[in-house]
């Protein structure tokens, strides 16, 4: 797997954020049964720089957490057959990887978000970073079925990797 990374907040974490990306993204990729090595590009920027592609790409002029932008039009979630009928826009030429999208945080949000549900801020990079997952590989929530089940995968994968609320680190 390749995660790409770029920090442009300024903001210091204290755990790597390419290694917990990269633990939470497999595990994700794993438990969805994607069978191709993948690539994903993540940035992370503050609250105006998140605005700003909220703005620009989804038309809402608002803060938000995590933004994702899937490279795959999926028909199911998780369905990757699909990347196969779309080779050339689908899988990175030099590496063969399936090319999976783009992630954008906002570390502002990460930081809020972490002190007001009261866990550690790997956790909430991590909880983030499983939500980009599941709508890279095609999920959604805008019912409340599909949010209940994002939300039960999302938990599922960081228990699995023991990145829970009440570890703190």
């Amino acid at each position: 797997m390749t995660i790409h990374v770029e920090n442009e907040s300024g903001r210091d974490f204290p755990f790597g954020l390419s290694e917990i990306a990269a633990l939470v993204a497999e595990e994700i990729l794993r438990e969805e049964n994607c069978p191709y090595e993948s690539e994903i590009n993540i940035l992370i920027t503050d609250n105006e720089g998140i605005r700003e592609y909220n703005r620009q790409y989804r038309k809402l002029d608002t803060e938000t957490d995590v933004l994702s932008f899937p490279n795959i039009p999926f028909e199911t979630p998780a369905g990757f057959e699909v990347a196969e009928k779309m080779q050339a826009d689908c899988f990175q030429p030099d590496s063969g990887e399936l090319i999976l999208g783009d992630i954008i945080l906002s570390a502002d949000r990460i930081t809020a978000q972490a002190e007001e549900y009261g866990h550690s801020l790997r956790r909430e990079y991590a909880f983030l970073v499983a939500h980009s997952m599941l709508h890279l590989c095609g999920y959604d929530h805008m019912e409340a079925e599909e949010a209940a089940d994002m939300e039960r995968r999302q938990e599922q994968a960081l228990e699995r990797l023991k990145i829970t609320r009440d570890i703190k680190d």
